[in-house]
Order: C-alpha cells, then sequence, then structure tokens
C-alpha cells in the first residue's frame, strides 16, 4: 500500500464474489435490492441451505462484473447497465466448494488481482457525498498523473446502525498496475 495526500494505492488479491446486477431502479433502490439479493445467498439461500460467514466490505459497481474488486466492503457503481453488488467469499472457499445459488441472479466470479486508489471517508452513504469523494480522488490521480481505469466503485464496510461518525466507506477506481 502506498499513500498519497487524498487516497491510497492499494493491491487486492484474486478473489471470489457473490455479485448481482440491478437494472432499471435508482441508485438507492439498487443498492438495496441487491444486497437482499447476495445477503439471501449467503443466509442459506442456495441449493445445500448453508449460511456462509459475510465479509466486508459489500461493493457495489457498473453492469456486468469485470469492474467489480475487494473481498472487503459493500461496494457499488451506478452505470447504463445496472448497478452491480459484490460479497467477497471468505478465504477457505473456492469456486467448486461454494454452494449454488438459488437465485439465479446471484452469480458466483472469481475476480483477478488488481490495483485500486482509494478514498475513505466517513458517514452514512449518500450519491452526493459519494459523487463528492469521486470528485476529489479523481482530481487528486489526475494531479499526481495517474490514470484512473474504468469508473468509480463504492465500498462501505458497516451495518445500517452503526453510528454515522463511526462508518467507515471508501471511494475505489482501478489503477494501472505499475
Amino acid at each position: 500500500m502506498k499513500n498519497a495526500d487524498e487516497y491510497d494505492i492499494r493491491d487486492y488479491p484474486e478473489r471470489i464474489v457473490a455479485q448481482t446486477t440491478v437494472e432499471d431502479m435508482s441508485y438507492r433502490e439498487s443498492l438495496n435490492e441487491g444486497f437482499r439479493r447476495v445477503a439471501g445467498f449467503i443466509f442459506g439461500g442456495n441449493m445445500q441451505n448453508q449460511k456462509i460467514a459475510m465479509t466486508a466490505p459489500v461493493q457495489v459497481g457498473p453492469g456486468p462484473p469485470t469492474k467489480i474488486a475487494m473481498t472487503a466492503p459493500v461496494m457499488a457503481q451506478d452505470s447504463p447497465k445496472g448497478l452491480t453488488v459484490s460479497f467477497g467469499m471468505p478465504r477457505a472457499y473456492t469456486l467448486d466448494t461454494l454452494p449454488t445459488p438459488k437465485d439465479s441472479r446471484v452469480r458466483i466470479v472469481r475476480i483477478p488481482q488488481q490495483r485500486f486508489a482509494a478514498r475513505t471517508f466517513s458517514g452514512y452513504f449518500s450519491v452526493r457525498k459519494f459523487q463528492e469523494e469521486r470528485s476529489v480522488l479523481l482530481a487528486a490521480l489526475a494531479r499526481d498523473g495517474k490514470e484512473a481505469m474504468g469508473q468509480a466503485e463504492f465500498a462501505g464496510y458497516n451495518a445500517p446502525w452503526t453510528p454515522p461518525w463511526m462508518m467507515r466507506n471508501e471511494v475505489l477506481v482501478l489503477v494501472d498496475g505499475t
């Protein structure tokens, strides 16, 4: 991990996520619906009726599963293709040992190793706050001569009942691995 004034650069190893893409809803509605779908899978909504430990963060990103990364927040990213919500799976599982989701909208996906610029902020989630923090991150990356690759994602680490001053959120954007 490397630190800059307004962000950190982090390398995330290959990981497995359960994810779903929600279309034709507002950002907040998509986030809630996506969370419910994937939470249903880990709380036993799978062919084996097996409960899976919840990891943090939950990730939310754009459309198809190609730009999602991290095994520890809820992450979100809006795009014309929809909002993809992902939960990282515990490292003890492989693609072969994870149970099969009952909901066909939930996919199990292997995410390759990736490098992200991350900007941390606190408080309850809002689209406005996410957009403000994204702007700061992108401006800082441009200032430092680093190119953002793809759209920014949201990562949330805490339960909704956590006091706002204790909430940890991040804006993440893929950056060049060099």
